[in-house]
Parts: structure tokens; sequence; C-alpha cells
């Protein structure tokens, strides 16, 4: 009995542990989103210079959640629910791994914004960053919290990211019509606020896979109205 109460207590422990990794994952990704933002706006080539070397870091702790994701399999055999979790926790640390890739490739295309005066001043952009941002922050308590209905509203929150997402593009490529000198800066531009979308759509993916956890139901396939 008292064998099997460690092994259960070992157990746990190595669902606690990859939850945690996750979580902490999830705060290296947001940071660097903002620090990428961050020398957007401040124009700061050292700052974005830090966010890509991160990327290294990243891609090992990717690698590191997703091995202890695969012992659990190959030597707890886990079920039901456990088992739930482990396939969520995988593809949510995929997520994750692929956000910082986007953080990555916004601080390349800050690099390159910064050797030219600056097109137009940035307000969209920072709205677009600061709600992903929360997306990503809201669908990662969602999971600590196994909370549905947060889930639900980090979906619904993809739509705005959208609306700027198109908004920015509608506005330079006016900048680029009446201006050819404007078409470099103005399609680094738009690659960064790409690069905001695709994050908001992997936390989307995340809370997704809340869903998944919390309810046993797979909606990836939902439109945008909400039906399968």
């Amino acid at each position: 009995m008292e064998q099997k109460a460690h092994t259960s207590r070992d157990y746990e422990k190595a669902l606690q542990d990859i939850k945690e990794d996750i979580l902490y994952e999830g705060a290296f990704v947001e940071k660097a989103i903002q620090d990428a933002m961050t020398s957007l706006l401040e124009r700061d080539s050292e700052l974005a210079r830090k966010v890509i070397d991160s990327d290294e870091q990243l891609n090992q702790l990717d690698m590191e959640i997703e091995r202890k994701c695969l012992d659990v399999i190959a030597l707890r055999q886990p079920v039901a629910k456990d088992l739930r979790f482990i396939t969520t926790a995988i593809k949510i640390n995929g997520h994750l791994e692929r956000i910082g890739d986007m953080a990555a490739n916004i601080a390349e295309k800050v690099l390159l914004l910064n050797e030219e005066p600056q097109l137009k001043p940035y307000i969209d952009l920072p709205r677009m960053s600061d709600t992903a941002q929360q997306m990503i922050k809201n669908s990662l308590d969602a999971l600590v919290r196994e909370d549905y209905d947060l889930a639900e509203e980090v979906i619904k929150s993809d739509e705005i990211v959208d609306n700027l997402n198109d908004q920015i593009f509608r506005e330079l490529l006016t900048f680029m019509m009446e201006d050819p000198v404007t078409i470099h800066r103005a399609i680094l531009i738009t690659h960064i606020a790409k690069n905001l979308e695709r994050i908001s759509d992997h936390a989307t993916s995340i809370a997704v896979m809340i869903i998944y956890l919390v309810t046993g139901r797979n909606v990836r396939h939902r439109s945008k109205s909400g039906k399968t």
C-alpha cells in the first residue's frame, strides 16, 4: 500500500511539473512578445537582438516539456482525463514554441525598420499585441482553472486582432499607393501585424485545447459563429 501511495505521488508530481513548465513557457513567450514590441516602439535594436537570441532557450524548453510528456505516456500509461491532459500539454507546448518563433520574427523585422526613419506612429500594433498577450495569459489561466468560459472568451477575442490586422493592412496599402518610397517599411510593418495575428491564432488554438481538456469535445473546426 505504501509503495502504491509513493507511486501515485510521483505520478501526480510528474503531471504538476508539466503544468508548471507550460505556465513558465507561457510567461516566457509573453515577455518575448512584449520585448519585441518595446524594441519596435522605442527603436531599441539591442533588445530586438535579445529576443531573437532567446528563441534558442525556448526551443530547449519545448524539447524538455515534450520529453516529460512522452515519459509519462510511456512509463505511466495515463487514461481518461490524465491522457487528455498529456495530449493537450504536448499540443499547447507546440503552440507556445511557435508563438516564440513569431516574437523572434517580429524582432527581426524591427532590426530592419530601425535602419530607416519611422513611417508612422504605431497605434494599432500595440493594441494587437496587448490583445494577443492577454489571450495567451487567459488561455493558460483557463488551463490552470479548467475554465471553459475563459477559454471561450479567448476564442472570441481573436476577431479583435483579425479586425486590427485588416485595418493596418488597409492603411499601409494607402501609404504604398501614394508614395512608393514607403513600400519597404510598409511591408515590414504588415509582416509584424501578420505575426501578431498568427500569435492570436495560436492562443485561440490553445483555448480550443482547453475546451477539449475540460469537456472531452473537439471544437477545432468550429466556425467563427460557434457552429461545428
